[in-house]
């Protein structure tokens, strides 16, 4: 069936399968035998995909008091925002009862106003930042070490600056990179080692600007390398030209000639690696995905991103893992769960949860442990459970809310505060005008020694002295000024890098542009005429072939 977004800025036009409508009635809830059907989505899956991404606030933290103890804390929420917000550790801790704000549903109001309400009331985890050991700005991480300014990140030592990195060791400012150490300003790359300005390798090793490299090492400004070791714009030098070009590093004149090779060389239509059946764009060990980005580990997943590990028949969810019957679904764990944003321990059979883990038969609710048969966080027993989902479900349907994810009005953050202004930037008066928030935000002036411009910075690493702990850097690009810090400053020693130019937000945003948007476009295979889908536009300069031609050019 075609259907129209409703959103009136975008109403494209997009289709909903039978395979669809066969997964909606799946997950939908029943309730005393009785099935309660989740209705086709009203909004396209780019429309979708942007109101997931408006309630993550990754990146921007701030300094404030924790509402509880008033011990100063390190948040996503900031001072201004009227919340209660805890740190972490009094989050988690029986200091407070969840329960202490339920309210009764009240059947002459709207279910989003009244879960609003709730929202509003219940304490805020001032960040997801679980087993942490000395690494206190860090956000949507789990295990990680000695780690400074991280996002998305889980099983990491000594790193800085960087997202969605995955048991790595000193890397500095990467962003989709696994299982790799010394990475400097690298894009999705796996088991890398002592590396510089690469994207897409695998396996590599003393390698300085490459793209798409697998198995090499010791090259400098390559493209499309296989198993090749001492090479330079793709051919061959001695051991000492090698070291001359590091020790040189990259002039602009290399650089026009690294990036003229790179569109000589052909670019497989999408990345998949070990997929069956999969459509979108950064597939790995996963089959039958469809029209999804970012997945790895999976199975039976649509319309979805950031599905991590273990997702299993899943729709319209992101940033989630061992995840199995979810739907419209946000940051979640579990098994048969839809509209939840962000439950890290899994829970189960239940609808519109926030903050909530280890719940089971729960709706609406917000900041619950371990809990059951619970409606905006009040204690039913199993059969008053039964009876009232029933009666709510019929309201949202009749008021036109039921089967719809939180709207971005409901997000405790200004747009501009949340990942959707990078993957859908908006200004503000496009913000306001959608009747979302939008937040002024300024940066605090570092009490420093000096601010020095970063075009006045020494070129080489040696002559930096230690006394740059105490100024300040203005951004060349945006004139913000940052910091560096002491295990920074050691890291671009080790490595001989110079010290950055730009802001950590500049930095992040131009890492980010180096990879495809997440979207599709239908085209032909550049070699055979195959008809292939790419996330390469079609207006693109590069050379972009099928998966077969792929691999025969480039092996």
């Amino acid at each position: 069936m075609q259907q129209t977004c409703r959103n009136p800025w975008c109403a494209q036009a997009f289709t909903i399968t039978d395979d669809d409508l066969a997964f909606y009635d799946k997950v939908s809830p029943v309730f005393n035998g009785k099935k309660e059907p989740i209705p086709p989505p009203t909004l396209c899956p780019e429309c979708r995909m942007q109101r997931h991404l408006a309630f993550r606030n990754e990146r921007s933290l701030q300094k404030r008091t924790s509402s509880l103890s008033g011990a100063p804390i390190v948040s996503m929420y900031s001072e201004d925002k009227p919340f209660q917000v805890y740190s972490q550790s009094e989050w988690w801790s029986d200091h407070w009862d969840p329960l202490q704000y339920g309210q009764s549903w009240d059947a002459s109001s709207s279910f989003f106003s009244q879960l609003a309400s709730l929202l509003s009331g219940v304490p805020k985890n001032c960040l997801h930042n679980l087993e942490a050991e000395n690494a206190e700005y860090a956000n949507y991480c789990w295990h990680n070490k000695n780690c400074y300014l991280i996002f998305g990140s889980d099983k990491n030592q000594d790193s800085l600056y960087s997202l969605w990195i995955y048991e790595c060791q000193n890397v500095v400012d990467c962003a989709f990179c696994y299982n790799s150490s010394l990475l400097y300003q690298c894009v999705d790359s796996v088991r890398c080692y002592q590396s510089v300005h690469c994207q897409d390798c695998e396996d590599v090793r003393d390698c300085w600007y490459g793209y798409d490299l697998k198995g090499c090492s010791r090259c400098f400004a390559c493209v499309g390398l296989r198993q090749k070791d001492l090479h330079a714009f793709n051919k061959p030098v001695t051991e000492e030209e090698w070291k001359s070009l590091i020790r040189q590093g990259m002039t602009n004149r290399m650089e026009q000639a690294f990036l003229a090779l790179r569109q000589t060389r052909p670019h497989r239509a999408v990345h998949h690696i070990n997929t069956e059946d999969a459509q979108g764009e950064y597939i790995v060990h996963s089959s039958r995905i469809i029209n999804s980005f970012d997945i790895r580990n999976s199975q039976d997943i649509r319309y979805s991103h950031d599905i991590f590990d273990r997702g299993k028949d899943c729709a319209h969810c992101s940033f989630s893992g061992e995840a199995e019957l979810c739907y419209e679904c946000y940051e979640v764990k579990g098994h048969a769960i839809a509209f939840c944003n962000r439950n890290w321990l899994p829970s189960s059979n239940s609808l519109y949860l926030w903050d909530c883990d280890d719940c089971h038969h729960c709706f609406a609710c917000v900041g619950l442990r371990k809990k059951s048969y619970c409606i905006l966080n009040k204690q039913y027993t199993k059969e008053e459970y039964e009876a009232l989902v029933p009666k709510i479900i019929a309201k949202m349907r009749a008021d036109g809310e039921w089967g719809e994810f939180f709207p971005v009005t409901m997000s405790p953050f200004a747009y501009n505060e949340t990942v959707a202004q990078e993957y859908f930037p908006l200004t503000k008066e496009e913000v306001l005008a959608r009747g979302w928030k939008w937040r002024e935000q300024t940066d605090e002036m570092p009490k420093v020694e000096k601010i020095i411009p970063a075009a006045q910075l020494p070129d080489s690493i040696n002559d930096i002295p230690d006394d740059i702990l105490n100024w300040a850097i203005e951004c060349e690009a945006t004139k913000r000024p940052f910091k560096i810090i002491k295990q920074e400053l050691e890291f671009y020693r080790q490595m001989r890098l110079p010290v950055p130019h730009f802001h950590p937000d500049e930095r992040h945003r131009r890492r980010m542009a180096l990879r495809n948007p997440r979207k599709l476009w239908k085209r032909e295979c550049m070699k055979c005429g195959k008809a292939i889908e790419t996330s390469y536009a079609p207006e693109r300069p590069e050379i972009v072939y099928c998966e077969s031609c792929y691999l025969a050019a480039v092996y």
